[in-house]
């Protein structure tokens, strides 16, 4: 039995949930998200006096609705987390002259092309951009948000000589000594 898949999902005051044939809808402050599941796995919306909770639970007893069992449940507190907090994802640009700015729904990046380079921002997410070196990606959905991230950071991924690049604010990026003469 799934370990996680056992746990049921609570549901926060605020967060208001439907569940329909295999589509789960979830609905809170910060949007809307919506899920169908897999026919192996079955969702329950379990009403108590004090608190609402969604219990997930196998339909058949094989590898594959074993591993859909923890997934589901996973993705399903997933979205009521991203529907009450958010999920948020930082990077930072590294390198002399490279820099990010927010144009309307447009992400323009300036990292050591030739070009400018211009990257649509995804329904549903808010970019901001605090200063030159510095961007923010914040969204109900976690997919999206981590998405979206690595797209942008895979248009100039760090180098591992100087280091110049977009990467994830924290991520520690290992240099390689350069050439040396004997």
């Amino acid at each position: 039995m799934s370990r996680i898949g056992k746990k049921p999902v609570v549901i926060p005051a605020g967060v208001e949930v439907t569940v329909h044939d295999r589509t789960v809808q979830v609905k809170g402050p910060k949007g809307t998200l919506r899920y169908t599941h897999r026919p192996e796995v079955k969702v329950e919306l379990l009403d108590g006096q004090s608190n609402k909770q969604l219990l997930v639970s196998r339909t058949v007893e094989n590898r594959m609705a074993r591993a859909l069992h923890g997934l589901t449940r996973a993705l399903l507190q997933n979205m009521v987390t991203g529907v009450v907090q958010g999920y948020e994802k930082r990077l930072e640009i590294v390198g002399v002259g490279y820099l990010a700015a927010v144009q309307g729904r447009t992400l323009e990046l300036r990292v050591g092309f030739a070009h400018e380079v211009k990257v649509p921002i995804p329904e549903g997410l808010e970019v901001t951009c605090p200063d030159q070196t510095h961007i923010v990606i914040r969204g109900c959905d976690k997919q999206l948000v981590g998405q979206f991230a690595a797209a942008v950071r895979a248009v100039r991924k760090p180098e591992p000589y100087k280091g110049k690049g977009i990467r994830y604010q924290g991520e520690h990026v290992k240099l390689k000594p350069g050439k040396t003469t004997t």
